[in-house]
């Protein structure tokens, strides 16, 4: 599993004092908020540690002031990159997972454990998620509800029970 998982973009920069506008990645904006440390990612792969002074949600984006960005300048360098937040930093409830880590996942009937294809997706629709399937027959689209997600194990799969025509020709 990867430690750093994307938290949000920076979009653009925000007065005189090296606070950034950053489009969030994250469940929320006030849950990027709430990291009190953000990583950047560099050219040789390793990740530069930013402590977060201050944050918090600013139309429709986080409005964040982090440590070592003093002016506008400063923070006009890093417009159009990703922060990572540390897993362990982000809250997440019991029993739910993080998208980055279902991902690949063999998607699979619970009663026969016909395989259908992999998770290629998670679309967030407003009402709820939807997987969307890869197949040997083209991508399956399938609501991300108890009705028909029965159960999600890393190691194992998602185990499914789909209605008539979900699947169909696979």
């Amino acid at each position: 599993m990867e430690k750093y998982l994307e938290a949000g973009v920076i979009v653009n920069t925000h007065g005189i004092g090296g606070a950034m506008m950053i489009k969030s990645l994250c469940d929320s904006n006030e849950v990027l908020a709430a990291i009190p440390v953000l990583w950047f990612k560099e050219k040789n792969g390793g990740y530069v540690a930013r402590k977060v002074l201050r944050a918090g949600p600013h139309r429709g984006m986080v409005l964040a002031h982090l440590e070592g960005f003093t002016n506008p300048e400063d923070a006009a360098k890093y417009k159009n990159r990703t922060v990572y937040a540390d897993r362990d930093d982000i809250p997440i409830a019991e029993g739910s997972h993080f998208i980055v880590d279902l991902i690949g996942l063999p998607v699979l009937n619970a009663e026969t454990g016909k395989v259908y294809g992999k998770l290629a997706d998670v679309i967030k629709n407003g009402a709820q998620e939807v997987y969307e399937v890869a197949t040997e027959n083209g991508m399956r689209y399938m609501p991300a509800v108890e009705e028909f997600v029965k159960e999600v194990d890393l190691e194992k799969g998602i185990l499914v029970l789909p209605i008539e025509g979900m699947f169909d020709e696979i």
